[in-house]
């Protein structure tokens, strides 16, 4: 087994998109939050226009050859190349590496995703809140190259052994699809939006346009002077939220950014037991609940309930009926619901004490599918965890490929 530098055995960067390019060439863009840990690209469905896509949008690497992100190294995205019809159009973030003829390049991204080499890309990028590395650097971290029929053959057991793990992270994200499939179900069914159950309800309810329910309906602005926050820092600061903070079941993400209550007049207050809504674009219709106090920005609308109206009933509601929201919206360019058009939508309100009690089981639920996906978050770290150890083991030698026993790898 000889050791050489990457660049001696691998092209780096050797294809870019030409600024000359016609600006109605399409294609699909891949920055660095479209490959994970794992090493999976995900491919976006809408194709985007050399015009307008973002300048970074340069980098060209064929099928089967090797991305490394050079740009928060910590990610750990590297991936190997899939064969698609698809035009895909890579960010600069990423350095790409062609194996050459004596290189396997299922070796090359093996060896790229094991811990060494990310170990060693991590420690040689600078800088703190965005840590990046030269590709030239990369192109100078060894690579100890074993003959072609043993990188075959190392290849062929990790692409089994990486797909059987594969697999079981596809069936754990799955049996959280399918919860949150059934929890949508349960909500349609327990706040009334189920047309053909709403007769054998256990209680009464009216249609009613959402302004009947409401207290106030106000959209977010973005101020000046924003900063940066944290939950655990000033208490002088209220979050500020936009549209990625909406994930999951009525929960609120991180706010990166704050107002300081000093300003507080410059921005609307989205009072505690609000239903946050998000209003344009692909984010239109995902709702959040809000339990403190906050504000958000345009892209966000805050519903505050009235005394007859929970909003925990009426934020389980909303976002039960998610789909309706986005074919409620008006067309032109760009997908929107406006504050009027948004209070026109009808909603299914029973009396007070038959919301509470319609909230508190589905609450439940949502308690129960937190607990299913704190498990199946251990089980994917563990086995994430597993897959690396694979990986590095095969690549330094540590399993005897032949019979594909371990020496001394930890799982």
């Amino acid at each position: 087994m000889r050791s050489y530098r990457i660049k001696d055995v691998a092209r780096i960067n050797a294809r870019t998109l030409p600024e000359s390019t016609d600006p109605d060439y399409t294609f699909r863009y891949i920055d660095i939050g479209s490959v994970d840990s794992l090493g999976n690209i995900t491919i976006p469905e809408e194709e985007t226009s050399f015009a307008t896509s973002p300048s970074r949008a340069r980098r060209l690497a064929p099928p089967r050859s090797v991305i490394v992100s050079t740009v928060r190294t910590y990610l750990r995205a590297v991936a190997f190349v899939p064969i698609t019809d698809a035009s895909l159009v890579f960010s600069t973030g990423f350095a790409v590496l062609e194996a050459t003829d004596n290189l396997d390049p299922r070796f090359l991204a093996y060896h790229c995703q094991s811990e060494p080499f990310i170990d060693e890309v991590v420690a040689r990028s600078v800088g703190v809140s965005y840590p990046a590395i030269n590709a030239s650097e990369i192109g100078n971290l060894p690579v100890r190259v074993p003959s072609f029929e043993e990188q075959h053959r190392l290849a062929d057991f990790l692409d089994a052994e990486t797909a059987r793990i594969d697999r079981l992270v596809s069936l754990r994200r799955r049996q959280l699809d399918v919860s949150v499939e059934a929890i949508a179900a349960r909500a349609a069914e327990a706040t009334g939006r189920v047309a053909s159950l709403r007769d054998s309800l256990p209680f009464q309810q009216i249609k009613l346009p959402l302004r009947r329910a409401v207290r106030s309906v106000q959209t977010g602005s973005t101020p000046g002077g924003l900063q940066e926050y944290t939950p655990s820092g000033s208490q002088n600061l209220r979050p500020w939220y936009t549209p990625a903070a909406l994930n999951g079941i009525l929960s609120m993400g991180r706010a990166d950014k704050a107002i300081s209550l000093d300003q507080i007049d410059d921005a609307p207050t989205f009072q505690a037991g609000s239903v946050l809504i998000a209003g344009i674009g692909e984010s239109l219709g995902k709702i959040g609940y809000l339990d403190h106090a906050a504000t958000g920005n345009q892209q966000l609308t805050a519903i505050q309930p009235d005394g007859n109206s929970d909003g925990r009933f009426l934020a389980w509601q909303l976002w039960a009926a998610q789909e309706e929201i986005r074919e409620w919206a008006q067309y032109s360019r760009i997908r929107i619901i406006n504050n009027d058009v948004l209070k026109s939508f009808p909603i299914y309100l029973p009396n007070l004490s038959d919301q509470i009690r319609a909230r508190k089981e589905l609450d439940e639920r949502r308690h129960d599918f937190e607990r299913l996906g704190d498990a199946v978050r251990r089980f994917l770290e563990r086995i994430k965890e597993h897959r690396q150890a694979l990986i590095t083991a095969a690549v330094t030698g540590q399993i005897d490929i032949s019979t594909a026993s371990g020496r001394g790898i930890e799982d």
